[in-house]
C-alpha cells in the first residue's frame, strides 16, 4: 500500500471521528490488525479496500484522491491529485460538517449532565 492510501485511512477515520477499534469491529478484524493497516504494515487488500469505504460510506476512488491540507491562514483546501483533475471540496466539507455535527452533540449531552449535576447539589 502507498504511504498516502494509510495516510488517507487514518485521516478520513479520524475526520468522522471513528476510533480503531470500531474500525476493527466493523471490519471483522483485531485493533492490532487494524493499526498495522493504517500504519502500512499490512498490504491492504482491494477488498479490504472497499470494506473501509463502505465503513467511511464513501468509494474507493474518495480514498484514494482524498488530500486534506490546512494552509497558514487556515483557509481549507482539498485537492485530488490524479493527473490533472480536481475534485470539488464538498467531499471534505461533508466530513467536517459531520464532525461539528458530533461535537455539538457531545457538548449539549455535556451541558445537560452538567445542568442536572448542578440542579441537585
Amino acid at each position: 500500500m502507498t504511504a498516502g492510501i494509510k495516510e488517507n485511512i487514518k485521516n478520513i477515520r479520524e475526520l468522522k471521528n471513528y476510533t480503531q477499534e470500531y474500525m476493527a469491529e466493523r471490519l471483522n478484524i483485531s485493533q492490532a490488525a487494524y493499526s498495522k493497516i493504517e500504519k502500512g504494515k499490512t498490504e491492504i487488500t482491494l477488498l479490504k479496500l472497499q470494506e473501509i469505504a463502505t465503513v467511511f460510506e464513501i468509494t474507493i476512488e474518495d480514498i484514494l484522491q482524498f488530500k486534506n491540507d490546512l494552509s497558514s491562514t487556515g483557509k481549507k483546501t482539498s485537492e485530488c491529485g490524479i493527473e490533472t483533475r480536481h475534485c470539488s471540496n464538498h467531499f471534505v466539507e461533508q466530513l467536517y460538517k459531520d464532525k461539528i455535527m458530533l461535537l455539538e452533540r457531545l457538548l449539549e449531552k455535556t451541558e445537560w449532565e452538567l445542568k442536572r449535576y448542578t440542579a441537585n447539589l
